[in-house]
C-alpha cells in the first residue's frame, strides 16, 4: 500500500512509520522538515509540498495527524491561529488536493482528540455523545473533523480518531511527567477527581492500522484504553511505578491563573469509552494503566 502521512515526524507518526515499514508499505511524509524525514521516519520519502507527488503513482490511503502541540504554551491569539492553521487549514488543503487527483485514495484517517467532548464531568462519553464547544480546544477539534469530513464528497471512506493522551516511553505526556515524579515532585491536579483517558502508544499505532485496513470502519472512534482513571488515581499509579511519593498537588486556582482557558486540559476531563473500536473487533494489548506504566517505564 502507498500511504501519504502528515504529522509523520511526531510521536505517533514515527511509531506508525516503524510499524508500516515492517509491513512493507511505501510511505510518503508531507512535512516542513522533508529533508529530515528519511532519518526520522525509518527511510520514508519526505515531500515539502503535495505538488511534489507524482500523479503517475497514485496514493492508496492518507493518514492525517499533523498539528502543532496544543498543550505546549498558553492559548494566546497568535497561538490559536497557529493551532487552527496546523490542523484545520492544513486538512482543508489536503482534502482539496485529494479532490484534484484523477485516481484519489480510498480512505482518509484523520486525527482528532478526546478534547472534542470538552469537559465532560461525570458523563460517560462514547462516540454518540455531543461535542463540548465550551472551550477553544473542543471547538478546534470540531472544526478539524469537519474539514476532514469533506473528503466524503470525493468518494473516500473517512475515519476520525479521537485520541486520548498517549503514553510513551519517550515524549508525550509521560515524557513530561517522568522527571518531576521521579524527583518526588508530582501530585494531583486540582481536586484530582477529573476523569483522565489515556492510551499506550503501541495500542494507538495498532488501532490506527486496524481502522486503515478495515473497510467497514467509518466515522468517529475514541482512541482510549477501556479503563479511564481519575487524575488522582493516575498520579498515584505513576508515583508507585516510580517508587516515589506524590504529595505536591497543583491547586486549581494556580493552574487557572497560569494557563487561562488552557487549564481546561488539566482540570477538565472526559470519561470516554472506546465502544466503537471494541465493537469492531479490536483488542487492546495494554488495557490497564498499571500494566501500561510498568511496560513503558521498564523500556
Amino acid at each position: 500500500m502507498r500511504i501519504l502521512l502528515t504529522g509523520g515526524t511526531g510521536l505517533i507518526g514515527r511509531a506508525l512509520c516503524r510499524h508500516w515499514q515492517r509491513q512493507g508499505h511505501e510511505l510518503i511524509v508531507w512535512s516542513r522538515q522533508a529533508a529530515l524525514v528519511p532519518s526520522l521516519c525509518c527511510g520514508a520519502q519526505g515531500v515539502a509540498s503535495l505538488q511534489a507527488l507524482s500523479a503517475a503513482t497514485p496514493v492508496d490511503a492518507v493518514v492525517n495527524l499533523a498539528g502543532a502541540p496544543i498543550a505546549d504554551r498558553p492559548w494566546t491569539a497568535s497561538r490559536r491561529e497557529l493551532l487552527q492553521a496546523s490542523r484545520v487549514q492544513l486538512t482543508h488543503q489536503l482534502v482539496d488536493w485529494i479532490g484534484r487527483q484523477a485516481q484519489p485514495p480510498s480512505v482518509l484517517v484523520s486525527g482528532s482528540a478526546v478534547g472534542w467532548y470538552g469537559d465532560g464531568g461525570e458523563r460517560v462519553l462514547d462516540e454518540s455523545a455531543p461535542p463540548g464547544l465550551q472551550d477553544f480546544g473542543s471547538r478546534l477539534c470540531v472544526a478539524w473533523e469537519q474539514a476532514a469530513e469533506r473528503a466524503r464528497d470525493h468518494g473516500l471512506r473517512v475515519v476520525l480518531v479521537r485520541t486520548a493522551p498517549v503514553l510513551s516511553a519517550s515524549g508525550g505526556m509521560l515524557g513530561r511527567l517522568r522527571l518531576p515524579f521521579s524527583l518526588g515532585l508530582g501530585g494531583r491536579l486540582g481536586s484530582g477527581r477529573q476523569w483522565m483517558p489515556w492510551i499506550h502508544l503501541d495500542d494507538q499505532v495498532r488501532l490506527i492500522d486496524h481502522l486503515l485496513h478495515q473497510r467497514t470502519a467509518s466515522g468517529a472512534y475514541n482512541a482510549c484504553a477501556p479503563e479511564p482513571v481519575r487524575n488522582a488515581d493516575f498520579t498515584q499509579a505513576l508515583a508507585r511505578a516510580l517508587h516515589r511519593p506524590a504529595v505536591l498537588p497543583a491547586p486549581a486556582w494556580a493552574l487557572r491563573m497560569a494557563l487561562g482557558e488552557m487549564s481546561v486540559l488539566l482540570l477538565g476531563g472526559q470519561r470516554t469509552q472506546a465502544r466503537r473500536i471494541l465493537d469492531s473487533g479490536f483488542s487492546f494489548q495494554h488495557p490497564r494503566l498499571e500494566d501500561a506504566l510498568a511496560d513503558l517505564l521498564a523500556a
